[in-house]
């Protein structure tokens, strides 16, 4: 047992290590063992081939120290984002290091079942470009939008889905691959990805803005999801109702204020305000990259939407950081693309609302922040399958 203790804790310094190589001076420090036992650790784990000796350290006085790597190629996993617009399919090594990954649209009215077929064509295609079959692969994990039930590993709600929360996609997952097999609300993940790879802080407000709105929550450095999982559903702030008038029930399956500053709203400004070509070109692509374009230009139509969206963005976002006061306030998502443009106009109207400045930067990590969580969420779940091969 303390042999396994022993190798489990310079396996985990060794997969933290820079470059995943480390020498053994390097890893008594990391995990406070003695050098006998760190050596010990290090031969179970060459003998499982988990890990090998990589060679001297050089330009060194004396005996020349050897160094150990960690054999991130002897396994797989597969993050992915599915949503009602896209899914994109990650495949990396066992160090997180993403060997392959596509991004495919998902068909207009998509339902749930059309997704299942779309993620696995998608995930075979990606698994092949990685060099390895889907059935390899040591362990899977999805992103969803909805709220997801952790006991069960099931969508208890999806409204941008239909039929997306009655179908036991993890169940027929798990049956084809013969993998573990997670589930995850997508901003959660986008939450996890920002802890890796990011610029999180202890106490963390990700705000994952497209068409649909939601935030995840890190508070002293633990994740929060609420009793129910539902936790940071900003979306679904109502800023429109008058106070003493009954809300009314979302027709399309988005929160009021989604519908207020959404990606899609944000184009119904854009065809609105804007005069043409630049009309024409968000009427006929959809994309609202053009209009940040030309508001950073100058150009006054689009200042205009810009200044809508932003004083309305400011006035539900405040909301939650009145209440939650992050250290960092991190936005994801299509928006996010938006640049400072957009930004800085949120930044100035936030300050006039808060009691306090509140630090708010754009990802680095892009669209692909979501299935990047995914992937360390199934690293987390391949540490079972490590262990037993000790």
């Amino acid at each position: 047992m303390l042999r396994r203790i022993n190798a489990t804790a310079v396996l985990n310094a060794l997969r933290d290590a820079d470059g995943h190589t480390a020498t053994v001076s390097d890893l008594v420090v990391a995990t406070g063992l003695s050098r006998p036992a760190v050596t010990r650790a290090l031969t179970t784990l060459a003998e499982a081939g988990i890990a090998e000796f990589a060679g001297t350290t050089e330009h060194q006085i004396g005996r020349p120290a050897q160094r150990a790597r960690f054999r991130a190629e002897l396994g797989h996993v597969a993050g992915i984002d599915i949503g009602p617009h896209k899914v994109l399919v990650m495949v990396a090594d066992l160090a997180g290091n993403v060997l392959a990954e596509r991004q495919v649209a998902t068909p207009p009215n998509a339902t749930g079942s059309h997704l299942v077929a779309l993620l696995r064509a998608t995930l075979t295609e990606v698994a092949a470009e990685a060099e390895v079959t889907p059935t390899d692969l040591w362990s899977v994990a999805v992103g969803t939008p909805g709220i997801v039930d952790h006991e069960r590993g099931e969508v208890v709600l999806a409204p941008s889905i239909p039929g997306w929360s009655t179908l036991p996609v993890i169940a027929e997952l798990r049956e084809w691959l013969g993998c573990p097999v997670g589930i995850e609300n997508d901003v959660n993940l986008a939450v996890v990805a920002e802890r890796w790879c990011g610029e999180a802080g202890a106490n963390l407000l990700f705000v994952q803005w497209g068409e649909r709105i939601g935030t995840g929550m890190v508070i002293d450095d633990k994740p929060y999801r609420g009793a129910s999982s539902a936790a940071g559903e900003l979306g679904f702030i109502d800023l429109v109702t008058d106070l003493d008038d009954e809300p009314k029930p979302p027709a399309d399956g988005l929160g009021a204020f989604e519908r207020l500053v959404g990606a899609g709203e944000i184009l119904r400004l854009g065809i609105q305000r804007c005069d043409s070509p630049l009309r024409d070109r968000l009427a006929d692509t959809g994309d609202i990259a053009p209009l940040f374009d030309a508001a950073l230009a100058g150009d006054p139509a689009a200042l205009s939407v810009v200044d809508t969206i932003a004083t309305r963005f400011a006035r539900g976002l405040a909301v939650q950081l009145l209440i939650m006061d992050p250290q960092r306030v991190v936005v994801g998502g299509g928006v996010s693309r938006a640049g400072d443009v957009l930004f800085d106009a949120v930044r100035k109207r936030l300050s006039r609302l808060l009691l306090v400045p509140i630090d708010l930067r754009v990802s680095a990590l892009g669209v692909g922040n979501v299935a990047l969580g995914a992937v360390r969420m199934a690293l987390d779940q391949v540490e079972a399958r490590l262990t037993a091969l000790l």
